[in-house]
This record gives structure tokens, C-alpha cells and sequence, in this order.
């Protein structure tokens, strides 16, 4: 049964290498059909199926074998035990940058699938909604600790989810640079939707009554 169970998670860790190779390669998202992904791996088109379920499954995989999920999430949960504010906070950007610079080209082909199919988009908010509960906690902290600068917790989530995400960092590095050029920008912007610098933290305008 162990040898079983090893040949079977052997397997389906060399589908997903497969996915993740097509996704990175010239052709990116037009490349990633089952038939090749079988290809690629060694295996019959059906064992993908059996391993995953669907294409959808199998993009879900890829999803949780980058860097941002597998050992991202639970080094962004340590940051957030950091006692000081401003050290979770910096701790929490250099993790999510390592981790985008890990998965970038995969990330974006990525993205560029949930774009084009509401599965696959549903399979990526899940998932980038455990970093938004992280920045959430991070905005809830900052705000208890510094009551008089008046923290709207819902505007600085809101800002740090655009500020502290792939889509940012790809915005700010183009083709030219790498996370460690962007990250102290990163910082920068995410210190002011918190108020930390001497500006005014950012708020919500008051919703409409009528």
C-alpha cells in the first residue's frame, strides 16, 4: 500500500512539473492542453484525469504547488506573530516578493487563465484570499495599537490587497527588474495605506444613503 501511495504521489508531482513547464513555455496558456501536459509527463491522457478530475483540477494543483501557497502562506502566518507592527509588516512584503520572484512567469500565465475561465478565477480569489486575511489582521493590529490615527480597517485592506500582490509587483518590475528593485517601493506605498508614515492613513468616503 505505501509503495502504492508513493508511486501515486510520484506521479501526480510529475504532472504538475509537466503543467508548470507548458505554462512557462513559449505558448504559455495555448499550450496547456491535457493532451500535452500527459505528453510531457510520461503518462496516458486518462491518468491525468484520474489523478485531478478535470483541466480545472489540474490548474488548482499548479495553484498550490507555487511558492506563494506551499510555504508562503505559512511564513506570512510566522510575520504575523512578530510583536512590532513595522517588522511584521516588512517581514509580510519581503516573503510575498520572494514568493512572486519564485512562480513569475508562472503566476502570470496563471492569471491570465483565471482571466479567461470562472473556474479557474474562482480556484485563484480562493487562494489569494488567504492573503488578504493576513493583511487584514496586519491593518486590525495596526489600528489597535495606534487608536488616535484613526486606521479605516476596510480602505487599508483594500489597498494593501492592490499594493502587496503579483499584479503590483509585475506592474512596478516590467521586464526589467526583479522583486528586490520593487520591494522597498512596495514598503513604501503599504506603510502609507497604514498611516505609518507622517501622512494621513487612508479611508473609505462615506457610503451614499440615498
Amino acid at each position: 500500500m505505501n509503495a502504492r501511495r508513493a508511486a501515486f504521489e510520484e506521479t501526480r508531482a510529475r504532472i504538475v512539473a509537466a503543467a508548470r513547464e507548458l505554462l512557462s513555455a513559449p505558448g504559455g496558456i495555448e499550450a496547456f492542453t491535457i493532451d500535452r501536459v500527459a505528453a510531457r509527463a510520461g503518462v496516458a491522457r486518462m491518468t491525468v484525469y484520474y489523478q485531478f478530475g478535470s483541466k480545472a483540477g489540474l490548474v488548482e494543483a499548479v495553484f498550490d504547488s507555487l511558492e506563494m501557497i506551499r510555504t508562503g502562506v505559512p511564513r506570512l502566518i510566522a510575520a504575523l506573530a512578530l510583536d512590532d507592527d513595522e517588522a511584521a509588516l516588512a517581514e509580510f512584503i519581503r516573503i510575498a516578493a520572494e514568493a512572486w520572484q519564485a512562480d513569475r512567469l508562472v503566476i502570470r500565465r496563471l492569471r491570465g487563465l483565471a482571466a479567461l475561465d470562472p473556474a479557474f478565477a474562482e480556484a485563484w480569489r480562493a487562494r489569494e484570499g488567504r492573503r488578504r486575511d493576513g493583511l487584514r489582521r496586519l491593518a486590525a493590529r495596526v489600528a489597535e495599537h495606534r487608536p488616535t490615527r484613526d486606521l479605516d480597517v476596510d480602505a487599508a485592506t483594500a489597498a494593501l490587497s492592490a499594493i502587496v500582490s503579483p499584479e503590483s509587483f509585475e506592474a512596478m518590475a516590467g521586464d526589467e527588474r526583479d522583486s528586490a528593485a520593487v520591494r522597498p517601493i512596495v514598503h513604501q506605498l503599504a506603510r502609507k495605506a497604514l498611516g505609518l508614515d507622517a501622512g494621513e492613513p487612508l479611508r473609505f468616503p462615506p457610503a451614499k444613503t440615498d
